[in-house]
């Protein structure tokens, strides 16, 4: 018997793929996998809605709702969802809702998750809002990784990111998770983010599945500010992985974007807001 097929949608992203879809700074997957409809984080609020009618993508069909990390950009339109998916469970780690800050030449900006999406995720009952404070399975082949070990040297956070509007207290964003499908040709991982680090994020995934093969990656990887030293570790590692697509997507940051194709030209195919990923 053949197995079910893997569909994974771009809902929000930082570029778009087709005229008329909304682009924002944020990003949002819808994946169809098994019985079960997810939506992987929300963007800012002002694109998802729109391109999910656009896209075909009902909302309300949501079962589960992930959020890889606290940030704005990837849960501004909680609200929106839990208001039209009334069986959505909420998945995300304990911290995700810390004041959160970026400081950049002593000028602090919020980018915490918005009042109107905690305030919608506190009215919930106990039973749909899931702590994700460990590795857990949302399927026999789909699971969550929980906090990322950092393992390696050279990646970090990606930004002047601080738990405080002085900047003393740096934010190592503990909350930052991935979510992977295990599938016939290897593991499919996708990222918010990656403020764990790409490396550190695809060897935990691999951890938890008995060092499987990469199939894809697909996602944020927050190498927008990364030096030569780990664009080039980073690449090392993505090579000896060997994965059939890497889809570098909203955070990544052009150069690294450019960087990455010419080191893989066959295997990376930079992300947007419309493309549509069957496995």
């Amino acid at each position: 018997m053949n197995a079910p097929e893997v569909k994974i949608t771009i809902l929000v992203d930082n570029q778009a793929a087709a005229p008329g879809l909304a682009v924002e700074h944020g990003f949002a997957l819808w994946i169809e996998a098994g019985n079960r409809p997810i939506l992987f984080d929300t963007g800012q609020g002002q694109a998802l809605a729109p391109n999910a009618e656009a896209l075909g993508v009902d909302l309300a069909a949501a079962e589960v709702l992930v959020l890889s990390h606290g940030h704005f950009d990837h849960t501004g339109a909680v609200d929106q969802v839990l208001a039209a998916a009334g069986a959505c469970k909420i998945y995300a780690h304990p911290e995700f809702a810390r004041p959160r800050y970026a400081v950049r030449e002593g000028v602090a900006r919020k980018i915490g998750i918005p009042p109107q999406s905690l305030e919608a995720i506190e009215k919930l009952a106990p039973q749909r809002r899931v702590r994700v404070s460990g590795p857990l399975r949302l399927a026999e082949n789909i699971g969550l990784t929980g906090p990322i070990a950092r393992r390696t040297a050279y990646e970090d956070t990606g930004g002047p990111f601080f738990l405080d509007d002085r900047g003393r207290d740096p934010d190592p964003i503990e909350d930052d998770l991935a979510l992977w499908i295990d599938t016939p040709g290897g593991l499919v991982v996708c990222t918010g983010c990656c403020h764990a680090g790409l490396v550190n994020t695809l060897e935990q995934v691999r951890r938890l599945n008995d060092r499987k093969p990469i199939r894809a990656v697909i996602g944020g990887f927050h190498l927008v500010a990364a030096g030569s030293e780990r664009l080039s570790r980073t690449i090392e590692v993505l090579k000896a992985l060997d994965p059939g697509l890497v889809a570098p997507c909203h955070c990544t940051g052009e150069r690294a974007m450019d960087v990455l194709q010419q080191a893989m030209p066959e295997k990376v195919k930079p992300g947007a807001a419309g493309m549509i990923y069957r496995f």
